[in-house]
């Protein structure tokens, strides 16, 4: 029934697959699809592409995810509003480029680290920590924050980068990803991963500027890569 692919984009096609497998009834309404873990081993890809690919496949409504249950084929599915363009990235190739990149902005705002800069960022760390139980101002103050290290930089280009990137992740397929795994236990865990980048950046230590940056992101890919098979860790 299924067979594995090869390593180009592969969360997309392992959603192909599974349209396939839909729309020509071989999964029928209703049915639970195997574990994620059955599901990697059998198309030779790792969990978080499989998880991917079931969030593409949900914002289609051919699928409803159940935490802490599985995965269900949806019993009136809806037409495809269509899938991600060739050229865009899915959410954990999103988050991989942006440790990539903010890293270096990190590390070079600690060699030109400024008082207001650094009080700029406290504000916005602040701010952060009083809207920890309201989503949409957290993750406002999110992105304000990995603008405001690159716009210590003084380069308008690397600011304006900085938010273009940030703001992928207002997709579709983010934002569903997101509803599963954020709340206010990760964004308290962000804010003091935040802590410790505005800590280096301020002690003007470039490679621990990095490094924080690296942990930050490497540990936010990790929160949006749980199982949708486990309840993931809230606090209430």
């Amino acid at each position: 029934m299924f067979v594995a692919l090869e390593p180009r984009r592969l969360y997309r096609q392992v959603a192909e697959q599974i349209r396939v497998l839909i729309d020509t009834g071989e999964l029928k309404p209703g049915s639970r699809l195997p574990p994620e873990r059955e599901l990697a081993e059998r198309f030779s890809v790792s969990r978080p592409t499989v998880r991917e690919a079931l969030i593409v496949l949900e914002v289609e409504g051919r699928i409803q995810i159940r935490m802490g249950s599985g995965v269900y084929i949806s019993s009136a599915p809806k037409q495809p509003t269509g899938v991600l363009p060739n050229d865009e990235g899915g959410p954990l190739e999103i988050l991989q480029a942006r440790c990539l990149i903010e890293s270096g902005i990190a590390e070079e705002a600690a060699r030109l680290v400024t008082p207001d800069g650094i009080a700029r960022i406290d504000m916005l760390l602040e701010r952060m920590e009083q809207s920890l139980n309201d989503g949409p101002v957290a993750l406002a103050c999110d992105r304000d924050f990995h603008t405001a290290i690159a716009d210590i930089i003084g380069n308008s280009a690397l600011k304006h980068f900085t938010g273009l990137i940030y703001d992928t992740r207002m997709s579709p397929y983010f934002t569903k990803l997101a509803s599963y795994f954020e709340g206010p236990h990760t964004w308290k865990l962000a804010l003091e991963e935040h802590r410790v980048i505005r800590d280096a950046i301020a002690a003007g230590d470039p490679a621990a500027a990095r490094e924080a940056m690296r942990r930050h992101l490497t540990l936010a890919q990790k929160r949006f890569s749980e199982s949708f098979e486990e309840e993931p860790t809230r606090e209430h």
